[in-house]
């Protein structure tokens, strides 16, 4: 995950057809990456349909290997859209609605502040805050921990993981900070989660597919077409496991893995600083 592949994607002027990544462009992908990719949008989708967050972290190390930021952010947009909209379609039920509402009216906030910007950042500075992000969220002391079913817990976690998705293009550990302490049971975590993160990753697409990076390459339409259904497909898979996991294994499980996959984008980021 230290850098990207040169070969992994070709720029192709949509005007002219030719390479020329200083036109508008669209991005080609060769078989042996769209597999790689395919295979891992498919199982971080498994593992965010189960604990609700940690695929999206994955996800975002492995985009970054095989193309640019602004690119990554957008096909990890697609396929994480794709994964809470549809997981959230199926805890439908166990959704808090108060809480979502709440949620959005932070998110707006964020996005009102960082379009005066258009800031993106580079691949070491998305993979140091995706490595800080889920540690700072697990330290911090149970006293002190937002709740995200409190006095202004919603809005607070709106905007504070939106700014951390324009910065990394993930804030699930974040978010599951604002979750972590509160009574909710796992489906009503993964549930209003879900439904959060969706309109998080729709405000991020919007922002990296053109408020700030206006001349963003492309995707052909198969390679979004792909995501969607691998993402739907891995959620649903994912839903017949969580029905099997009790709460204190959910929450023990989703500590773990966060905590492991935050540890190897911190040290890839601060190797690519160093190095």
């Amino acid at each position: 995950m230290t850098k990207p592949r040169s070969s992994a994607i070709t720029l192709v002027s949509r005007e002219e057809g030719r390479a020329d990544p200083s036109s508008r462009t669209i991005v080609i992908l060769p078989a042996t990456t769209l597999v790689i990719l395919g295979g891992a949008i498919l199982g971080t989708s498994f593992l965010a349909g189960i604990f609700g967050v940690a695929g999206g972290m994955i996800l975002m190390g492995v985009l970054l290997v095989y193309m640019p930021v602004a690119p990554a952010m957008v096909l990890h947009g697609v396929a994480q859209l794709a994964s809470n909209l549809w997981r959230a379609v199926i805890w439908r039920r166990h959704i808090d609605r108060r809480v979502v509402g709440r949620y959005m009216l932070g998110l707006l906030a964020a996005l009102v502040a960082f379009a005066f910007f258009s800031f993106v950042p580079d691949r070491a500075t998305v993979l140091i805050v995706l490595g800080l992000a889920p540690m700072v969220a697990m330290t911090v002391p149970d006293r002190w921990a937002p709740k995200v079913t409190g006095r202004f817990g919603a809005e607070v976690a709106g905007f504070s993981s939106m700014a951390v998705q324009f910065l990394s293009g993930v804030s699930g550990p974040l978010l599951d900070l604002f979750f972590a302490r509160t009574v909710l049971d796992r489906r009503h975590v993964v549930a209003t989660k879900a439904a959060c993160q969706t309109f998080t990753h729709l405000v991020k697409l919007i922002y990296f597919g053109g408020i700030a990076t206006l001349a963003t390459p492309e995707f052909e339409m198969s390679y979004i077409m792909m995501a969607i259904m691998l993402a739907m497909l891995g959620t649903s898979l994912g839903r017949v496991v969580l029905d099997r996991l009790s709460n204190s294994q959910f929450r023990f499980w989703t500590r773990t893995l966060v905590f492991a996959v935050g540890a190897a984008c911190l040290s890839q980021g601060i190797l690519m600083v160093i190095g």
